[in-house]
């Protein structure tokens, strides 16, 4: 008898156990901390500071797009450069006007004096008087270009361009000077007719080189 309540007594003891370590087990389970889900799709993406995703992928790939840009937009500056400097060195008159590459070519060509220290420009416009000392000068039919040196003894020359590498020249003088008292004015103003009859036409030479650098660097306004 003794033995058979010794046995439920066990029995009984090992069914409280057996409760106890089963409840432990569940509250254990139940404490754990739980593992957040994430997408794929963080991997390859950032929080920005309102809490929004951002792709990484994309925005390297648009920094590496900007970044080649810069290089090639660096790299055509260079070479717009790269192809000026190589034009100036083939052309050495390339940095200046044909209006000064032509005064300077004119006076090359039929300048009485070479050695001058200025060439001036003076720009006669049309229906000018030729002999401005007279009251019945013949006029100009055309916008003129009168060159001349500082001094009297430069000579000048007085023309009008024609755009094809040609110049029709009047034969005038860089001063009038007052007309003779015993020369009528009938005289005078046929003298200034026979200039405009007797204007040549000029093959200009297309001259390159330092000789007309120097005559370009020389040129100035007349009167200044």
């Amino acid at each position: 008898m003794k033995k058979v309540t010794r046995l439920f007594v066990l029995l009984a003891a090992l069914i409280l156990m057996g409760g106890c370590f089963g409840k432990a087990n569940e509250e254990t389970n139940n404490t754990a901390p739980k593992q957040t889900e994430e997408s794929p799709e963080t991997d390859n993406k950032t929080l920005t500071n309102h809490g929004e995703k951002k792709d990484t992928n994309q925005s390297t790939d648009s920094n590496l797009n900007e970044s080649a840009n810069t290089a090639s937009d660096d790299k055509s500056g260079e070479s717009n450069d790269s192809t000026t400097d190589d034009k100036n060195s083939k052309d050495p008159l390339a940095p200046y006007s044909s209006e000064q590459i032509e005064y300077a070519r004119v006076w090359l060509q039929l300048g009485a004096n070479q050695d001058i220290d200025e060439l001036n420009i003076r720009h006669i416009p049309v229906g000018e008087p030729i002999n401005p000392n007279i009251n019945n000068s013949a006029t100009f039919p055309e916008g003129v270009i009168q060159l001349s040196g500082s001094r009297l003894i430069d000579g000048s020359i007085t023309y009008k361009g024609n755009g094809d590498g040609t110049i029709n020249v009047y034969n005038t003088p860089m001063r009038w000077e007052a007309p003779p008292p015993d020369v009528d004015e009938i005289t005078l103003q046929e003298d200034t007719e026979e200039i405009l009859n007797n204007t040549k036409k000029v093959n200009i030479k297309a001259a390159e080189g330092e000789e007309i650098i120097k005559l370009i660097n020389l040129q100035k306004p007349y009167g200044k």
